[in-house]
């Protein structure tokens, strides 16, 4: 194992970009660089907890002036390819960002010929698999408990931009990382349009994967309830069904299993203080350049974006999609252009804090 530092350079000093700079902070092998965020006072309140690094408010010339050997932001989702271009035209050798990886397919598209062109690593924030919980199910799924994988799920009531890559990541690594032949999507609500991650307020799909195992996953406001979590945020289910059993973890409440060897559950919930650490640790293997691929990375993190665009541009033609996409327009507008002004129906009250102008159905 190799004993090299490797200097890092983190833009956004919001609560990700925190969680990045600490995590970096305390491992040993990164040494955090500098610093970037427009507000000067969060770098001024950050710095001191991150060894005094070098602060700045224009991130392409603290990157020039320090040329890091990874480049890290947690920026809003519309700067990504600009984000991008920074780390890659400064020397970058790892670029570690926030999800989603764009807002289109083909914004998307250009960040991947971005990167592959500079022969550039990049790792996508899906770190929720390092919880715990996460990983049990895994350890169950493939050591075969639960039989042949028939069928792999999530939902959550977070909406898509959000959550659905999340939920695609996880389901696409239960399944054994295998990708996906085409999908098909519905969708309702457009109250959440508006916000910086623009999203149809409900959007459910299906997935049909190359080893025949199908997919079914739902964000937002009719995404089903999961009652044995109260925080609202945390309140996502994945998980596979196989022909002996099925495994399940919940996001902020544990993961059980029915397999043919009995009936079993366990601890687990979300915690950036636990899921960074590892995260942030697998970027140095990988630079270390000792056959350790990131798990999150920015390959495998696409497979679950194109497949989520692939639902939105389903509901749009009416139809199943083909994968992998080309180039088209722009999802969202196309979606704001043919869902109207129809509310989205809720499936839990709870719902109408985050989804105002959706109605719940009375019994």
């Amino acid at each position: 194992m190799s004993d090299r530092v490797y200097t890092v350079v983190v833009v956004g000093m919001g609560k990700r970009g925190k969680h990045h700079a600490a995590a970096f902070h305390a491992n040993p092998r990164f040494k955090v660089a500098g610093i970037c965020d427009i507000d000067a006072a969060r770098l001024e309140a950050a710095a001191a907890d991150l060894g005094n690094p070098k602060i700045g408010t224009d991130a392409a010339a603290l990157a020039a002036e320090l040329r890091p050997d990874v480049f890290c932001f947690a920026t809003m989702p519309n700067l990504r390819y600009e984000m991008m271009q920074i780390g890659v035209e400064n020397g970058a050798k790892l670029i570690a960002f926030e999800k989603p990886i764009a807002l289109t397919t083909t914004e998307a598209r250009r960040i991947m010929a971005l990167a592959r062109g500079a022969g550039v690593k990049a790792v996508v924030s899906h770190q929720h698999r390092y919880g715990e919980h996460y990983q049990q199910v895994k350890q169950i799924i493939a050591s075969g408990a639960i039989g042949r994988v028939q069928t792999v799920y999530g939902h959550a009531t977070g909406w898509m931009m959000h959550m659905m890559t999340h939920m695609l990541d996880y389901m696409s690594w239960f399944n054994g990382s295998y990708e996906a032949e085409w999908v098909m999507g519905q969708a309702s609500g457009t109250g959440k349009f508006s916000d910086i991650h623009a999203s149809p307020d409900y959007l459910a799909g299906v997935i049909q994967y190359r080893n025949g195992v199908r997919g079914y996953v739902e964000t937002g406001a009719g995404a089903p309830d999961v009652p044995e979590v109260e925080y609202w945020w945390r309140k996502c289910r994945i998980g596979a069904q196989g022909t002996e059993g099925f495994a399940e973890t919940l996001t902020g409440g544990g993961w059980r299993a029915v397999t043919k060897d009995g009936v079993f559950s366990g601890p687990g919930c979300m915690n950036y203080d636990l899921d960074m650490p590892p995260y942030i640790a697998d970027m140095a293997a990988w630079l270390d350049d000792d056959g350790a691929v990131h798990p999150c990375n920015i390959e495998a993190a696409y497979r679950g974006f194109e497949m989520m665009m692939g639902l939105c541009r389903s509901v749009v033609s009416r139809g199943q999609v083909a994968l992998p996409l080309g180039d088209g327009p722009a999802e969202i507008d196309a979606l704001r252009d043919v869902l109207g002004g129809t509310p989205a129906l809720l499936s839990l009250a709870g719902n109408l804090k985050e989804y105002p102008n959706g109605v719940i159905v009375s019994a």
